[in-house]
């Protein structure tokens, strides 16, 4: 007889433990098949526009979530989002995927880091069971509300008859009323909205988008309150008045019924409700032209009325509270004992714990969310997820250790180790060797990037990585050299007394005509002393990681002007008008209005997209095809790569050169690969800010500040950024590098660390010289990481 039992089969649940991708073709992906293994970390890398993104995020965590939405009834899904499904033919063994990116946070006014988190909510439910004097419930403390009250006849139907009865109501918020909770007011310079010497039919007006000749001008003409033809400073009090500030009412012009509103109503409703980041450029341009926004002085930046502020707990008020460094908030809840509202307490100490644990503790809670940077916003976002008690989630991620000093890495490390050791799968997007370490496996994308890129290279292990002759695996242990001899300053950029945000009256020269690299941790405040001291000023080219706005009709050609040149060569050699070569304009197809695709909205299922028939996604009308340059057609222009176009238009019938030149700097930021007409919608963050480098080369300035230029470039990319930096310092330039990555650090010619710590213990230079100095004196924590990295 046999003792030992067998051991028994693997039971049918546990056989499920990869994600398997089969023939996924997203974008650039070709064909691509893959399997993830489950509740481990895995790490995605490659070249930038190799496809990762491509396959994380458009492919697996999309499909994932457009499961998970299909479960809600078709009702609720009719206010969701749709999604399409992507391009893959099987996608199995997916578990509930959430995102944690680095998109902005919000872009409306009244969205601060508080209310984004919900720690908001939670204190002011504390402030209404706790505060004295007690002022009313948690409303009273919501400076999204506003205090209104009211009185009147309501009818109510009782038992067949109608009864009317006298109701009051009012509703306590904590609102200031001065300026509707945004903490700030506007006043405008009413000569930069019209030239008064003018009528406003001899166009007054420099609002962007108000010409007499469109709808406007009949409003204005037709309404009757002024005159159109009489110079504006002639108008009489109430004329001006009714330009400027009418409230809307109702108006026939041309038998058609209209609203006529005053212009600056209008503005605030139109321009100034949207975060000034999010407008396009030369409605930002108008809006900082007009407007200045000053403190409001009823409730000094608050956002708060005055019964919500006189409201406190241990003398402290809920605008004192929201105002602290997260760090001292956190302790002093710690010290509030209350057992009434002890689980209360418990949640707002563990959101609070989180904002430290994950090196955000520097913030404050009413710092206005749009003024995150990208890897603050990612972090931010992940806070909710790091005290959750669900597993088997799958969590993507994309470069979370964007923005991050060496030092902080380690922490972001330890925070994916945690979440992957409570039983989650972690799929990660990086370039970061650091991070690319810690993987239990990695897939390697490439080998090239758009077109020469999308297959799987390399699957398996960070050994055999190492080991497998790609270009990661190549470049993983890329360790840069400190620069032997550093080029000399050929003058200095003074900063005297600079304050802004947690800078301590910094005084410091940036030397010019060198590479100048600012560094220190994560808030510290290194974008404080160059956004807010250097930017503003004469001469000085400011490259930051802003998203660009653009529809999926914008395209690199149309965003870096290219197609301006382009579309005047191909009327010069035909005879015929430019406009005819814009798909935006009179040469697009009639049949999909020049967007190539036509869209088929399916109410709560996703949207169809089908390529035109009429001209087969070309976009152009059959008759403007029939025109060439060099023996090409429009739609074959914007369908080459950068380097084939930089070709097409440097030699020969189709020599343009106006355009080669864009082109050349296109290719010079490294984006050789991309098609002039990809929409901008597909280009990744990295791509963009590169885009918008090659885009600022051509303007005259002779400082250039660049915000974490690395930012989403692959280890093999990194030299030639630096290589791109060098020609720009040689061409007689000044550049100022805000960065944390070591190869830029140790490629400069002069360092600024700022320091020690981060927030209120942050705010100082805590040394100034060239990166050899730096990695002798160890002094700082930057200057450690950077003599482990050099192997000093």
């Amino acid at each position: 007889m046999r003792t030992d039992t067998p051991s028994p089969a693997p039971h049918a649940a546990d056989t499920h433990d990869m994600i398997r991708v089969q023939g996924a073709r997203e974008n650039n992906l070709k064909d691509v098949s893959i399997e993830i293994p489950k509740r481990r970390l895995t790490v995605f890398t490659g070249v930038s526009g190799s496809g990762k993104s491509s396959l994380v995020f458009g492919t697996i965590a999309a499909e994932s979530q457009r499961l998970i939405n299909e479960t809600y009834s078709t009702f609720v899904q009719g206010f969701m989002p749709t999604l399409a499904r992507p391009e893959v033919d099987v996608l199995d063994g997916l578990t509930t995927a959430i995102i944690v990116d680095q998109e902005r946070m919000g872009g409306n006014p009244r969205s601060t880091v508080g209310t984004a988190t919900d720690a908001n909510a939670m204190l002011r439910i504390l402030f209404s069971r706790l505060g004295q004097p007690h002022i009313g419930s948690a409303q009273a403390f919501s400076f999204n509300v506003a205090s209104i009250s009211g009185a009147g006849a309501v009818t109510i139907e009782r038992g067949g008859q109608a009864v009317k009865e006298r109701r009051e109501f009012s509703i306590t918020g904590g609102m200031c009323p001065r300026c509707e909770g945004t903490g700030s007011v506007t006043d405008f310079d009413l000569t930069q909205l019209y030239d008064d010497s003018k009528s406003l039919n001899e166009g007054a007006l420099t609002i962007p988008g108000y010409s007499m000749d469109g709808w406007y001008g009949r409003i204005f003409s037709g309404c009757g309150f002024f005159d159109p033809d009489k110079p504006i400073r002639a108008f009489t009090k109430k004329e001006l008045h009714d330009l400027l500030y009418k409230e809307p009412v109702k108006i026939k012009v041309e038998g058609i019924n209209l609203t006529y509103e005053g212009l600056i109503p209008k503005i605030q409703k139109s321009m100034l409700s949207k975060d000034v980041d999010s407008m396009q450029p030369h409605i930002r341009a108008f809006v900082e032209r007009v407007v200045t926004f000053t403190t409001c002085p009823d409730c000094d930046g608050t956002r708060l009325n005055e019964a919500a502020r006189s409201s406190k707990i241990n003398g402290i008020s809920i605008a004192d509270a929201c105002a602290m460094q997260i760090s001292d908030l956190a302790a002093w809840v710690r010290g509030l004992d209350e057992p009434s509202v002890a689980p209360l307490l418990a949640k707002l100490q563990h959101t609070l714990d989180s904002f430290v644990k994950i090196g955000l503790g520097y913030l404050s809670l009413n710092r206005p969310s749009g003024t995150l940077s990208g890897g603050e916003a990612q972090r931010t976002k992940m806070i909710r997820h790091l005290g959750s008690s669900l597993t088997d989630v799958t969590y993507v991620f994309d470069e979370p250790t964007i923005g991050l000093h060496p030092h902080d890495i380690q922490r972001m490390n330890e925070l994916l180790l945690q979440l992957r050791n409570k039983g989650n799968t972690v799929l990660v997007v990086e370039h970061k060797p650091e991070t690319i370490a810690i993987a239990d496996h990695v897939v390697d994308l490439g080998p090239g990037a758009g077109t020469a890129g999308g297959e799987v290279v390399f699957e398996g292990t960070v050994e055999g990585l190492r080991a497998s002759g790609t270009r990661t695996g190549r470049h993983l242990d890329d360790r840069a050299h400190l620069k032997p001899s550093v080029r000399t300053p050929s003058g200095r950029l003074e900063v005297r007394g600079a304050d802004t945000h947690n800078l301590q009256n910094v005084d410091v020269d940036i030397p010019l005509g060198v590479l100048t690299v600012v560094t220190g941790v994560a808030g510290s405040g290194k974008s404080s002393l160059i956004h807010g001291s250097v930017s503003g000023r004469d001469g000085v080219v400011t490259v930051d990681q802003g998203a660009i706005r653009g529809s999926r009709r914008s395209n690199p050609a149309t965003y870096t002007g290219l197609l301006d040149p382009i579309r005047k060569a191909f009327a010069k050699a035909n005879g015929v008008k430019p406009a005819l070569f814009s798909a935006n304009s009179e040469g697009a197809c009639p049949a999909c209005n020049g967007a190539g695709v036509i869209y088929t909205d399916l109410a709560m299922m996703a949207g169809v997209a089908t390529t035109c028939e009429e001209c087969e996604g070309k976009r152009f009308q059959a008759s403007v095809l029939e025109y060439h340059l060099g023996g090409r057609d429009i739609s074959e222009v914007l369908a080459m790569s950068v380097n084939e176009a930089e070709e097409f238009f440097g030699a020969g019938e189709a020599r343009t050169p106006a355009a080669h030149k864009i082109l050349d700097r296109l290719a010079d930021v490294g984006l050789g690969y991309l098609t002039l007409g990809q929409p901008l919608t597909t280009l990744s963050g990295g791509e963009r800010q590169r885009l918008k480098l090659a885009t600022q080369m051509a303007t005259s300035g002779g400082v250039y500040v660049l915000d974490e230029p690395t930012t989403g470039l692959h280890l093999a990319d990194v030299e030639h950024l630096l290589a791109l930096l060098d020609r720009l310092v040689d061409s007689g330039k000044s550049v100022i590098v805000i960065e944390h990555h070591q190869a830029v650090m140790a490629h400069a010619d002069w360092i600024i660390d700022l320091g020690p710590g981060a927030g209120h213990d942050g705010g100082r230079i805590v040394f100034e010289g060239t990166p050899a100095d730096l990695v002798a004196a160890r002094s700082t924590l930057t200057g450690e990481h950077l003599a482990a990295y050099v192997g000093a």
